[in-house]
C-alpha cells in the first residue's frame, strides 16, 4: 500500500501543472491566519503535513519563519515544491519524503510546535491509518503545541484525485483528536479549486494538554 500511494501521488504530480490541481491555493489565508493565532515565535518548528507543493511554506519564509518541515510521501512533490522557492529559502525547509503511517520513517522528526494538516488526513480511510497517524501527531507535538487540522467537510468531496476520502463535521475532529487535545475554535470554509468547483472544508485548531 505504501508503494502504490507513492506511486498514485508521484503520477498526479507529474500529469497536470501544479496551478491546476484539485487542492491548489494561490494563498492559504485560512491556514495562515489560524497559524498567525498560535503566536509562536518565528524560530519555533512548524510541520506541514502532505506539503505537496504548496505555497504555505513561500508564505511562511515571507513571514520570517524559520524552522520549517514539509513531508509528504511523494519525492516528485517535494522536488516541485523546492524548485518554486529560491535555492536560499529551499535551503531553509527541511524536506521530509515519508508515509506519516509508518511511523519507523518519522523517528528524525523533532518535536514541533504547530502540525500543520490540510491535505492529508482525510485520506486515511482505515482506522488502522488513523491509529498511527494519532499516535505519530501525539508523540511529535510539544506539550501546548498546536495541532491545525482541515478536512472535508460532510457535504464536501467525496473523491479527491480519484480516491476516496474521509469527510468530518467539527464533532468528529473533536472525537478523533481524544481528550489529549483541546479544541481551541473551529470553521467552515469553502475552497474554490482552479476549475471553480466549491469545495467544503471544516478548519480545526487544538492544543496539545
Amino acid at each position: 500500500m505504501h508503494l502504490e500511494t507513492k506511486e498514485h501521488w508521484n503520477h498526479a504530480y507529474s500529469k497536470s501543472d501544479t496551478t491546476k490541481l484539485g487542492w491548489y491555493e494561490a494563498i492559504p489565508q485560512a491556514s495562515l491566519e489560524l497559524i498567525a493565532r498560535c503566536q509562536i515565535s518565528q524560530t519555533e518548528s512548524i510541520l506541514d503535513v502532505g506539503s505537496g507543493t504548496t505555497n504555505l511554506i513561500s508564505e511562511l519564509i515571507a513571514l520570517g519563519y524559520t524552522n520549517l518541515f514539509a513531508l509528504d510521501i511523494s519525492p516528485l512533490a517535494l522536488m516541485k515544491a523546492k524548485s518554486l522557492l529560491h535555492k536560499d529559502q529551499a535551503g531553509m525547509v527541511k524536506w521530509i519524503e515519508a508515509d506519516v503511517t509508518q511511523t519507523a520513517e518519522m523517528d528524525m522528526l523533532p518535536e514541533v510546535s504547530i502540525w500543520h494538516d490540510r491535505a492529508l488526513f482525510h485520506f486515511l480511510t482505515t482506522d488502522d491509518q488513523r491509529n498511527a497517524y494519532h499516535i505519530l501527531m501525539q508523540k511529535k507535538v510539544k506539550r501546548e503545541g498546536h495541532v491545525i487540522l482541515a478536512t472535508f467537510a460532510p457535504d464536501g468531496a467525496s473523491k479527491c484525485s480519484g480516491l476516496d476520502v474521509r469527510r468530518y463535521s467539527s464533532e468528529q475532529q473533536k472525537k478523533f483528536m481524544g481528550h489529549e487535545f483541546e479544541l481551541v475554535e473551529t470553521s467552515n470554509i469553502t475552497s474554490h479549486t482552479p476549475s471553480g468547483a466549491l469545495r467544503p472544508y471544516v478548519y480545526s485548531h487544538f492544543i496539545k494538554m
